[in-house]
């Protein structure tokens, strides 16, 4: 049931992944059974070993019985020709007293994996034939367990019936098929199923009604997801180990008894990362049965986010041309540039600046209409309404996931405490129970708030700390800006001091982005701790706080520069003759000539590509092999060199897969796209092109996340999800933040407000004609302070009447250099502007968030037909039961009166169960006519 195929009625497209692969068939590796070849692998456990032998050297002839051995002993619950590892050499073996450590883990490992055998599993272990070195116990659960676990998790598992799945008539149907048709050669070629009209009923897993079920073969009706989520979530997290009271194999694995447990990889994706497929859909159901649900939802929901971006990104490039193509005609940058327009403007800084003409600005004037032009407004209201539709797009495609993966009432599975909250939770017992003999019985069965302050306490005021360290970093890149900027202006050289500004702007952008890539990756570190020490119960609560913290650290790091540019560079500047001085001479940094859009939109490319391109893509592909390579060395510098006859010439799939990097969760991958989320959104008014930045990036981004999750990391366990969790609130927060966040860019740091003000309300032709001078304000250079006048300026003396960017009262009216009415008039008008944006951008996604529903209509209907079938399948089942109990009470009351009596008996018996089965039926029935 794969995705291409199976939702052919909706044209598979369910989400495009830009970077698509396809699979091909399964490929059974070398070491994915037993020795027997018959019982298949589905889980491993992997530990280091050391012992010492007190006879002979590693290597001698006294080993040399154990290489005439299997490499292997097989435990397997009562089966024939089973042998213990005890029985294969363990005489030759002594271990020193001062290896206690080392036999009191060995203790552990045995005395668990007998629970394991006594549980129902078979294992099977390699002979520790060196004197220290690295072994596998392989584990594999037969039917009696699977079933038996799989009716305690209330596993849903298809049934005899199939039902037709309904589909949609009239035009959209219509669409749909010429949709499918213009798509056909984007479907990866994958196995895929015969009928895809058809769908299974699933039903939760009961022994009592196997007969139900449409089981072919028992040892392949669990597939392999399902039955390494049975082994590890309900298996061994629940055997113990008495010995030191550890509870299931995470304790075991945080005591070092273990290093890895993990499940193996089975298939061969052979085009899953090729660069030649990237334009093809995702095979998201083959992608679910391999990885299991969660996993699954995030490929889904990066396909979506991947697919939603194709039109953002062609509307911003529209955007983009717009300002291209209108440059020459936009008369307030001709006026900037125009040579007869002498506007002298103030020094830029003091004794050491001189006057300067604003035609100089004319280039970064021309570049900023690219970015800051009215067709931005719209840009901004389209990405804020793009930004709901993609929200609401996604439930109803999780909807539609959980629907074909029978996910739709998903109850809740029963975690299991992590190895930290139980250790710290028997210390807590211990010191109670050592101070106190009436303590509360309540309080000892967990962690309370007064045992967790501490940690809390350090939580706030470390997190304080980090964010107010992120805000010395901005302070100190503007502080660079500051100085370097004053130290050009003394050069003689005359090339670069006319390009200070760029030289400054470039270089502290590339500062910032080295800044945030350290501090990001120290800013994961910590928040990690930071939770560790939370200790949360259990690992939903462990993985929920730590993405809040990591969010919020990670997020303040990577727009705390952006926002500073949008929002305070150049608004605590001053005027001439009073400016603010950060230190003794250092004024504060003032925008450029044609405002601080430009450099906003600098610093947000710069930062954006940067952090795409190094941090989720090199170190991304280079991390990994560096830690695999560091790990090889390490195993390969500790473990003796010694010939292990018993070891096969080919590496095992056990060993390979354990010189991949464990897999640690898939907040990495969530957090750097939705940072890219708000690279997209908050700041989407100052620079259009993002959203091709990141569609171009995310082509990329799906083809590593495949690549790595297949060839470098070890095969993650199962788990079930019915949503991506947390992320949803997060990317709606950031979805409603964008919409306030572009008003005031639009309002406050462009000038869209200040030129519609003057076109209605001061041009006397309603032309913008005019509006560089209208910006402008005098000053008289008699008023400047003694010393900071320009030195040795050829100008100094034609000079009377300099001009800055500001809304001041000239020198000769009566209130020299205050604000003026046009500067409260633009003010008004920006925070109406602010109010009238964010009301009714908001009042639009109200409007499409209830004009989409969240869940579709055909499935909708889908489910109320399935509740129907499922009873109706039921009754017939039960029917056909009672029809075949009655025949046996008919014949046997037809056979000669003197029948045996135990037929008489077998026949009030069947009596007595026909009754039962009418009053079960009876009451089934009347159950499911409520629902």
């Amino acid at each position: 049931n794969l995705l291409g195929k199976k939702h052919r009625l909706s044209c598979v497209p369910l989400h495009l992944t830009i970077s698509i692969f396809s699979l091909a068939l399964p490929v059974f590796r070398s070491g994915m059974h037993f020795r027997d070849s018959k019982r298949k692998v589905d889980y491993v456990l992997a530990y280091h070993y050391r012992k010492r032998v007190s006879q002979h050297q590693p290597g001698s002839r006294s080993a040399e019985p154990l290489h005439g051995l299997a490499s292997s002993a097989i435990v397997s619950n009562g089966e024939t020709g089973k042998r213990q590892p005890e029985l294969l050499g363990a005489q030759a073996v002594e271990l020193s007293p001062l290896d206690a450590l080392e036999e009191e883990k060995r203790v552990q490992r045995k005395e668990y994996e007998q629970n394991l055998m006594e549980a129902g599993l078979e294992i099977e272990k390699d002979l520790e034939s060196k004197s220290q070195g690295l072994s596998f116990v392989r584990i594999h659960a037969p039917w009696h367990v699977l079933s038996r676990e799989a009716e305690l998790l209330k596993i849903k598992m298809p049934t005899k019936k199939v039902y037709e799945i309904k589909e949609e008539g009239g035009i959209l149907k219509k669409l749909t098929e010429i949709w499918c048709r213009l798509t056909e050669p984007l479907q990866p070629k994958v196995p895929q199923q015969d009928n895809t009209k058809m769908k299974s009923l699933s039903y939760p897993f009961s022994r009592e009604k196997i007969y139900l079920y449409n089981i072919k073969d028992k040892d392949t009706f669990f597939d392999n997801a399902t039955r390494s989520r049975i082994e590890r979530l309900f298996v061994l997290n629940r055997i113990c180990c008495n010995r030191v009271s550890a509870f299931g194999i995470s304790t075991l694995i945080a005591n070092n008894v273990y290093d890895a447990a993990y499940p193996l990889h089975d298939l061969l994706y052979r085009e899953w990362a090729r660069y030649g497929v990237f334009y093809k859909f995702q095979p998201i159901d083959l992608i679910r049965k391999y990885f299991g649900e969660k996993i699954g939802l995030y490929f889904a929901w990066l396909g979506l986010y991947t697919e939603f971006l194709i039109p953002s990104s062609v509307v911003g490039v529209i955007v983009f041309f717009y300002g291209c193509i209108t440059i020459e005609s936009d008369i307030p940058s001709k006026e900037m540039c125009d040579q007869h327009n002498a506007f002298t403007m103030c020094p830029l800084c003091d004794k050491f600046c001189d006057y300067w003409n604003l035609s100089s600005a004319c280039a970064t004037a021309r570049a900023s209409h690219l970015f800051d032009n009215p067709a931005t407004v719209f840009f901004s209201i389209f990405m804020a309404l793009w930004a709901t539709m993609f929200l609401e797009q996604w439930k109803r495609l999780q909807m539609r996931l959980s629907y074909f993966w029978d996910l739709t009432g998903l109850e809740e599975e029963e975690e299991h405490p992590r190895p930290e909250y139980e250790t710290k939770l028997i210390q807590k017992k211990l010191k109670t129970k050592n101070t106190t003999e009436n303590a509360n019985e309540d309080e000892n069965e967990k962690l309370t708030w007064r045992d967790r302050m501490p940690g809390y306490l350090a939580n706030f005021s470390l997190i304080l700390f980090m964010i107010m360290l992120t805000f010395s970093a901005v302070f100190g890149v503007m502080v660079y800006r500051i100085t370097t900027a004053a130290a050009l202006s003394f050069s003689t050289n005359e090339t670069t001091r006319s390009n200070v500004r760029v030289t400054v702007t470039a270089t502290a952008v590339i500062i910032n982005l080295v800044v945030i890539l350290i501090l990001d990756e120290i800013y994961g570190a910590v928040a990690k701790w930071l939770t560790e020490i939370e200790v949360p119960k259990t690992e939903k609560s462990f993985e929920e706080r730590l993405i809040l913290k990591a969010f919020l650290l990670k997020f303040v790091n990577s727009y705390a520069p952006i926002f500073y540019v949008a929002f305070f560079k150049g608004r605590f500047v001053g005027r001439p003759g009073h400016y603010l001085y950060v230190f003794d001479g250092y004024r504060m940094e003032e925008c450029a000539p044609g405002g601080c859009l430009m450099e906003l939109c600098i610093q947000l490319s710069i930062i954006m590509l940067g952090k795409q391109l190094i941090q989720n893509n090199l170190f991304e592909i280079g991390i990994p092999k560096l830690k695999k390579l560091f790990r090889k060395l390490k195993d390969e510098r500790t473990e003796p060199k010694e010939i292990n006859t018993n070891q096969s010439k080919d590496p095992q799939q056990w060993d390979l897969d354990y010189s991949l990097e464990p897999f640690t969760g898939l907040t990495p991958e969530y957090m750097e796209m939705i940072i890219q989320f708000g690279f997209v959104t908050l700041f989407v008014a100052s620079f259009p092109l993002a959203p091709l930045f990141a569609l171009l990036n995310n082509i990329i981004e799906v083809r590593l996340d495949a690549k790595k999750f297949v060839t470098e990391l070890r095969r993650p366990d199962t788990v079930r999800a019915k949503d991506i969790g947390i992320w949803y609130n997060i990317l709606s927060g950031i979805g409603k933040l964008s919409v306030i966040i572009n008003a005031f860019v639009i309002s406050v740091t462009s000038d869209f407000i200040p030129r519609l003000m003057y076109q209605y309300a001061y041009s006397q032709n309603g032309t913008m004609h005019g509006f560089i001078n209208h910006t402008l304000s005098y000053f008289n250079v008699s008023h400047l302070k003694a010393g900071t006048q320009p030195e040795n300026s050829p100008f100094a003396q034609d000079v009377l009447f300099c001009r800055f960017k500001d809304y001041r009262e000239p020198p000769w009216s009566q209130n020299p250099y205050e604000f003026s009415r046009q500067y409260w008039a633009v003010l008004s008008a920006r925070l109406a502007f602010v109010i009238l944006f964010q009301n009714l951008v908001m009042f639009l996604s109200v409007l499409v968030d209830w004009m989409i529903p969240d869940i579709p209509k055909d499935i909708s209907e889908q489910i109320k037909k399935e509740k129907s079938v499922l009873v109706d399948f039921f009754l017939k089942e039960e029917h056909e039961k009672l029809k075949l109990i009655e025949s046996f009470i008919t014949r046997d009351k037809h056979r000669p009166q003197n029948g045996t009596k135990g037929q008489r008996t077998r026949a009030a018996s069947f009596c007595q169960f026909s009754q039962s089965q009418k009053r079960s039926l009876a009451s089934y029935s009347s159950q499911h006519t409520e629902v």
